[in-house]
């Protein structure tokens, strides 16, 4: 399998956490979404991924899969060793109601796209910038820090005493919360399980300074 990735892409370190947890072998293919204006908006990348985005992951069949949620929830029903997702419905539907939560409701307000035209089109200073970040990024983890702290399912991990999608969405969260210098001890729970996860290889591995376009 080849990914293509970017070290700090937040949805691609998601995909690097699940692949890793399955043990799975890929090839790394680094686009640089600063360099050159964005490699990720060039012609060449474009061909692979139309929406100029990362992560783009080719399996060995030769298909392109595209949007991390769905990559991880792909390689989970083709390689269902170290399942990502519960066995009971009512298991699946709350994993990805967390998963969604950081994927479809956090993360893309801080998305670099959103952050470059908050500053090159909406004028926003750097101060400006990181204080949008750091809000949204509090918002969102308020209600998460809710949903797991209130939940009997919460376990070790997001969901029971093993990782789940919901862990592969969250670790990457964090890391962009402690760029932006949230403050994380409003959210023991989220940090808890942040602490957890970060004592295995797989979350280990993935972490944005041990690949190879790390900066």
């Amino acid at each position: 399998m080849k990914l293509y990735t970017y070290f700090r892409s937040s949805a691609a370190y998601r995909v690097r956490i699940a692949l890793n947890l399955k043990g799975l072998a890929y090839e790394a293919v680094p686009v640089h979404l600063l360099r050159k204006g964005g490699e990720q908006l060039q012609p060449a990348y474009r061909a692979i991924n139309p929406a100029a985005m990362l992560p783009s992951l080719e399996d060995d069949g030769g298909a392109t899969l595209t949007q991390s949620v769905a990559i991880i929830e792909y390689l989970d029903e083709t390689h269902p060793a170290t399942p990502l997702l519960p066995p009971d419905p009512l298991g699946r539907a709350r994993v990805r109601s967390l998963a969604l939560t950081v994927a479809c409701d956090i993360h893309p307000l801080g998305n670099l796209r959103v952050l470059k035209y908050l500053v090159h089109e909406l004028k926003a200073s750097d101060d400006a910038k990181a204080a949008w970040s750091r809000h949204w990024i509090a918002e969102g983890f308020a209600a998460l820090e809710a949903m797991l702290a209130g939940s009997p399912h919460t376990g070790r991990f997001c969901h029971g005493d093993t990782p789940t999608l919901a862990d592969c969405c969250l670790v990457p969260q964090v890391f962009n919360a402690l760029r932006f210098e949230v403050d994380l001890t409003r959210f023991p729970t989220i940090s808890r399980i942040h602490a957890a996860c970060s004592e295995l290889d797989a979350f280990i591995a993935a972490h944005p300074s041990k690949q190879l376009d790390s900066e």
